[in-house]
């Protein structure tokens, strides 16, 4: 039942995000939601892409791999955030990427969980609540394909502080879908289980 439920509830998250809306209206509220959540992606996006460079410096070319492909995937949200944004008649407001000072491959990793964490228990629900009370749809949809996108961030990440360093562990191949970012470390049979495209629009991040 909670198998089913969960389909269900993701099939319409892939309906809000990527079908028309008849109510293409926010309020100020939504709009100021989505902004932190554009910036809180592109910051997200950047600091991934120089955890990757690190990773790489420190000799961890798997964990380099993997910081490549979420930091694709933040990015790819960071879009759907600004594009909900001017769906929805809003304006997407001017800001500065934050600094970046990366620690240990180990440490920029837990930093990641912390994050993904975050985001997944606290700040997309409140999100999301927000814009149903108002029937936001692009909004809905953007937010509930970026939580559910952290929720599999997260289990990555702990997997591979899990795994840093150690021998022996098989190689992993990272797959980014480019309509709503999820990301999978093995291809779905058919569709990505979160937009409901088709798997062809996977790609592997190497």
């Amino acid at each position: 039942m909670k198998s089913t439920f969960l389909t269900i509830a993701l099939a319409g998250a892939a309906a809000l995000l990527f079908a028309p809306s008849a109510k293409a209206e926010a309020s100020a509220q939504t709009i100021k939601n989505l902004n932190a959540a554009f910036q809180g992606e592109s910051n997200a996006a950047n600091r991934y892409k120089i955890f990757a460079e690190k990773a790489e410096k420190d000799g961890f070319p798997e964990a380099a791999r993997m910081f490549r492909a979420t930091s694709a995937s933040e990015a790819i949200h960071r879009d759907n955030h600004k594009a909900a944004i001017l769906k929805l008649g809003g304006k997407v407001e001017p800001f500065e990427l934050e600094a970046v000072t990366p620690g240990t491959t180990a440490e920029n990793i837990k930093a990641a969980i912390k994050g993904e964490t975050y985001e997944v228990d606290k700040m997309y629900p409140e999100f999301l609540a927000q814009a149903e009370k108002e029937d936001a749809r692009p909004a809905m949809g953007t937010f509930r394909a970026a939580m559910e996108t952290e929720k599999a961030h997260a289990k990555i990440y702990a997997a591979a502080l899990e795994n840093l360093g150690k021998q022996g562990v098989a190689a992993v191949d990272y797959f980014v879908c480019q309509v709503c970012g999820m990301t999978v470390t093995k291809l779905p049979a058919k569709k990505c289980p979160v937009c409901r495209e088709p798997v062809s629009e996977f790609k592997k991040i190497s």
